[in-house]
């Protein structure tokens, strides 16, 4: 229970957050919420319900439910992990394991033919990192279109406004890295 503190200022830390601004997110004192991150005192589950909905993650990951998965830094092709298939037919993997500590998060986006990334990517923020794996995309970026190939990288502020489609008549496959991670 003691790193409880520990992995809300690390999280804090990451989204470039002062403590004085978490700490008015969630409605205490920044000298309560140093309390807290010095482990000198717990949060009650209301508290900390409120300091994992603004820091975008969950209760469980505060208090390191999972830590026990982070021991291993190797995904194996066979244990990628389904996330999400949109209704266009594009699919979302995730490609590392869990682990409360990680900076980003790495994805597959696997592009049927004719769709897009509606709805794959739902509370992405900070920056992204995009590699096309094979097929041809059409990474639209703030109003402007991009015909990207496999090789080719785009790189963008999540809170900009754009889409990817398959440009291709097959399959088109696409790395996605994002950075703080979201989920």
């Amino acid at each position: 229970m003691k790193r409880i503190g520990e992995r809300i200022k690390k999280k804090r830390e990451l989204m470039n957050l002062h403590l004085n601004e978490l700490a008015e997110k969630v409605d205490i004192s920044a000298s309560a919420l140093s309390q807290i991150e010095k482990s000198k005192s717990f949060p009650s589950i209301f508290t900390l319900k409120a300091i994992a909905d603004a820091l975008h993650t969950t209760i469980g990951d505060l208090v390191g439910e999972n830590e026990s998965l982070t021991n291993n830094p190797v995904m194996l092709k066979s244990d990628i992990k389904y996330i999400d298939q949109n209704e266009t037919g594009a699919t979302l993997f995730l490609l590392s394991n869990h682990d409360v500590n990680k900076q980003m998060d790495t994805y597959l986006l696997r592009f049927a033919k004719g769709s897009g990334l509606d709805g794959l990517i739902k509370s992405a923020y900070g920056q992204v990192f995009c590699h096309v794996l094979s097929g041809e995309i059409r990474f639209d970026l703030n109003e402007k279109s991009y015909l990207l190939k496999p090789g080719d990288t785009i790189y963008f502020n999540a809170k900009s406004t754009y889409n990817a489609l398959n440009n291709d008549d097959g399959l088109s496959e696409m790395l996605w890295i994002q950075s703080p991670p979201s989920f």
